[in-house]
């Protein structure tokens, strides 16, 4: 993992950008390929890269989430139609549409019933300027939902897409500087949580004042900017208050 700050319109190093032979470089958040090769940022950030996935970004704070192809979402469902689900990914921006039969062995007799205000981790599959947004919850290749699908219980947190951004990280707490889940883990809290590209986390704790107390420890965290050492204080005050 490495980071470079760059601004919009500069042409990016190759030398800065991961690559595996034989698999295509993948283009998260910030950038556009210009063809043939060149690779330009749209925003102002860090570089940031995983080697692991040859996939590259940028990280920056904005203030509305823009979809993009492959990212992980947490979605409300706002209505239904015939055949789509229509879910809000953030405020002030389209509805997204959700197949009633992209979910994991869904069919017509068996598809899940999502009533307004449920919540789905689901998949950007369509991202288009002229169209709005397609999501599914289940991978088009294996049939399988990989960890997508309605959300029971818990609640969701609002963060900055740049705090989602680290929460998805491989390994946050060494490449994002986010130890604050782990603290809590080691100290007894049990907890599961959904992070959405979207700005949502969804943690659900199996008890309402656990739950409301790890959320608000990530958005303070997030709001805060807090260091290493301060979010291992912040962890211990949760954990003993509870």
């Amino acid at each position: 993992m490495a980071a470079t700050f760059v601004l919009p319109g500069e042409q990016i190093d190759p030398e800065l950008l991961p690559s595996i032979p034989k698999q295509p470089l993948k283009l998260g958040p910030g950038l556009r390929h210009i063809p043939p090769n060149a690779i330009v940022p749209t925003v102002a950030g860090q570089l940031s890269t995983d080697k692991r996935k040859n996939a590259v970004w940028i990280e920056y704070n904005a203030g509305r989430y823009i979809p993009t192809v492959g990212d992980l979402v947490i979605a409300t469902i706002h209505h239904s139609a015939t055949d789509v689900y229509y879910a809000s990914l953030s405020d002030y921006a389209p509805n997204a549409m959700l197949p009633q039969l992209s979910f994991e062995g869904a069919t017509k007799k068996t598809r899940p019933q999502l009533a307004p205000g449920a919540l789905v981790y689901a998949r950007v599959t369509l991202a288009n300027k002229h169209m709005d947004p397609e999501l599914e919850c289940v991978s088009s290749t294996t049939g399988k939902n990989d960890g997508l699908g309605p959300l029971t219980g818990g609640m969701v947190f609002s963060v900055s897409l740049s705090m989602a951004r680290r929460l998805m990280l491989p390994r946050p707490s060494e490449q994002g500087g986010l130890v604050l889940l782990e603290e809590l883990g080691s100290q007894g809290l049990p907890f599961e949580i959904a992070v959405g590209r979207n700005g949502k986390v969804w943690v659900n704790s199996g008890k309402v004042a656990s739950t409301l107390s790890i959320g608000k420890a990530l958005q303070e965290t997030d709001e805060k900017g807090l260091k290493v050492e301060e979010q291992k204080k912040l962890a211990k005050k949760v954990a003993k208050n509870l």
